[in-house]
């Protein structure tokens, strides 16, 4: 594990993590208080009452902060690679994208779907939004930075992510306006459960792809630390 003190490595390792964990803790709680179905939940479903509800708003808010960290980590590193063709302007958009889909998501752990639906879903539109375009930002900023940024395998990983994350984001958003039961357990003989399904899937895929594309993070964190630096006035 020498690996993992590496530069700031560990902070994108517990980013993955973290997030990976507290989706899946969420999903367990939920389905063995039977709160929603085993297939096809919502990210939303499975943290919608309590306790899941509570564990999920806490992990998450933790989430949010490593990705804030995150972000900004990535941000600094482009920042030094600016000397060798990366875009500044892409770099501050990426950074912006990158705390308002931070923003997003202590949004949705904090107003439940059945509680507030309008702050819920806004919310939720700001984190896959702003974090869609910020993996195609970042994946873009990779290739403007090259050989520097990253290898090729991992540019194209990143590319690769970020088309993923990109086709999966239209279905979670129109499938998800035809979707009428409001349910955690939905029937499966109603009219609107294809779409629920298909919104449904496309949400795990859009929400694991940023953890993936986080994953691509590590060999870059290796290179550098990040230091505060206090001068007094």
């Amino acid at each position: 594990m020498r690996w993992l003190r590496q530069g700031c490595c560990a902070l994108p390792v517990f980013l993955v993590v973290w997030s990976s964990t507290t989706f899946i803790v969420s999903y367990v709680i939920a389905l063995f208080r039977r709160d929603v179905d085993v297939l096809f939940p919502y990210i939303s479903d499975t943290a919608a009452k309590p306790p899941e509800s509570c564990i999920f708003g806490l992990m998450t808010f933790v989430s949010a902060c490593a990705g804030v960290a995150t972000v900004y980590g990535r941000f600094k590193f482009v920042e030094k690679l600016s000397e060798v063709g990366a875009a500044t302007a892409l770099n501050k958009a990426a950074l912006a994208l990158g705390m308002l889909s931070c923003l997003g998501m202590c949004v949705v752990a904090t107003f439940q779907e059945t509680a507030v639906t309008a702050v819920h879903d806004v919310g939720a539109l700001l984190f896959f939004v702003s974090g869609v375009l910020y993996i195609i930002l970042q994946a873009g900023i990779s290739y403007r930075a090259s050989p520097d940024g990253a290898s090729a395998a991992v540019r194209r990983a990143r590319l690769a992510v970020a088309v993923v994350a990109s086709l999966a984001f239209f279905p979670t958003v129109i499938c998800a306006f035809f979707v009428e039961q409001t349910d955690l357990h939905r029937d499966t003989a109603s009219t609107d459960y294809p779409f629920h399904v298909a919104s449904a899937v496309c949400e795990w895929i859009v929400a694991f792809s940023f953890i993936c594309f986080f994953l691509t993070y590590i060999d870059d964190f290796k290179l550098f630390t990040v230091r505060v630096k206090a001068e007094l006035l």
